[in-house]
């Protein structure tokens, strides 16, 4: 008996190691485009300021949660602060404990032009003294993880001209990425790791032609892939001529209305892809593109409000999740939708700005519109954030929901507006 006992714990053991070596050699070329591996944009922090650190207790929390949603690779992108690290670190005891607990990161070093964040005069063509050791700890997290981290990802918007506060020129990145590629030539890097960088679809020439630079082409021939990221709700302000309702559509309901407005989102979204696709083809470049962030607010008290597009509620999250899942999944993209958990310390001056909604789940563990069927298929049962069980918004009532959906302008509204 004891004899059988000890051959079934050292078969369960061999399993494991099995399982182990499985994910480590799993690689991003083979998870990324994969709609068995669906992923999101993560971040975990609870508080109104980044100096509050989440829990490892909180993280692996939020790692289940995320599992229970089928959600197999997280994108992650402040490098710079301990939440990466201890990421890595929850996966890691996960794992320990459940062999079978899956879970991947795409690890993004911040990146910065000179004086980002200060009261000095920025400078868009000197980088931060602070990128070299961001780079550096992205090596080091991806060489002590390297059966979890599959891809780093040199800056986050780090090239889009509006982020004015930080953004540097394309050499800056393409000689972070150049840097990263010589360390896997030279053994000092996971070989299969994957070197891209995230930015808006601008900056990857997929729009006006300002960001066309010589600098720019050499990173598309640098990168592994590109990611790209894409947020036709922030256009449905700043260009909104595919947002409102046509006098063709005027006879709809109201809910016909704004699926309706739903699909010319995503259809949008497809169009900067294109963009990005041709511009990188015209280079006689093939390579993959993913998407590395879009997403839908549920909530907005500014431009995207009753005030003003009437862009945000948890309903249209839904439906522009729901599409950006089918189109990505059937062209055979990856999509890291922005983002799994609300989050108020992006505009914590201001608790009803859209950029604290962006999530899937509300900060304390509230399953937003989106997610309603998984709660009722029991996808959580057992799990909690913050303590809470995972419950439906508005007590799981349609027609309360649907009472905060306001239908968008009408296309003469808008050109109204424009003019």
């Amino acid at each position: 008996m004891l004899c059988c006992l000890s051959c079934k714990e050292d078969a369960k053991e061999q399993n494991q190691s099995e399982t182990v070596k499985e994910q480590e050699n799993l690689t991003a070329k083979e998870i990324l485009g994969n709609p068995d591996y669906p992923a999101i944009s993560f971040g975990a922090y609870r508080e109104k300021s980044l100096d509050i650190e989440p829990t490892l207790e909180e993280l692996k929390e939020d790692m289940k949660l995320l599992s229970a949603m089928g959600i197999k690779i997280i994108r992650n992108y402040k490098v710079h602060l301990p939440e990466a690290t201890n990421i890595l670190k929850a996966i890691s005891a996960l794992k320990k404990e459940d062999p079978d607990f899956e879970m991947y990161v795409m690890l993004g070093a911040w990146i910065d032009c000179k004086n980002a964040w200060t009261d000095k005069p920025v400078d868009h063509n000197v980088e931060s003294e602070a990128n070299k050791p961001q780079i550096e700890k992205a090596v080091a997290l991806a060489n002590e993880y390297p059966d979890i981290v599959k891809v780093i990802a040199v800056g986050n918007e780090a090239m889009v001209k509006w982020a004015e506060t930080y953004y540097v020129q394309p050499s800056v990145i393409l000689k972070w990425v150049n840097h990263l590629q010589g360390l896997k030539k030279e053994n000092k890097l996971p070989k299969d790791l994957w070197i891209t960088s995230s930015d808006n679809f601008a900056s990857w020439g997929g729009g006006d032609p300002l960001y066309h630079t010589e600098d720019l082409n050499k990173l598309i021939h640098a990168v592994d892939y590109i990611s790209m990221h894409t947020y036709p709700m922030h256009d449905t302000h700043y260009n909104p001529s595919f947002w409102g309702v046509p006098k063709s559509e005027m006879r709809l309901s109201d809910e016909q209305k704004i699926e309706a407005a739903m699909l010319r989102a995503k259809n949008y979204a497809i169009s900067q892809y294109n963009g990005v696709k041709n511009y990188m083809e015209s280079l006689g470049v093939n390579k993959p593109i993913h998407i590395g962030e879009t997403g839908w607010a549920s909530s907005s008290n500014g431009l995207y409000g009753p005030n003003g597009s009437k862009a945000c509620d948890e309903y249209k999250e839904a439906l522009y999740y729901q599409h950006m899942r089918d189109w990505t999944d059937s062209a055979g993209l990856s999509c890291f939708y922005f983002e799994a958990f609300d989050e108020q310390w992006k505009d914590a001056e201001n608790p009803g700005g859209s950029e604290n909604h962006f999530g899937l789940f509300k900060i304390n563990g509230q399953a937003k519109y989106v997610l309603w069927d998984l709660v009722d298929k029991g996808s959580f049962e057992g799990l909690t954030r913050n303590g809470n069980p995972i419950v439906k918004t508005h007590g799981g009532n349609k027609q309360e929901l649907m009472k905060t959906v306001l239908v968008p302008p009408t296309a003469q509204e808008i050109a109204a507006r424009l003019h």
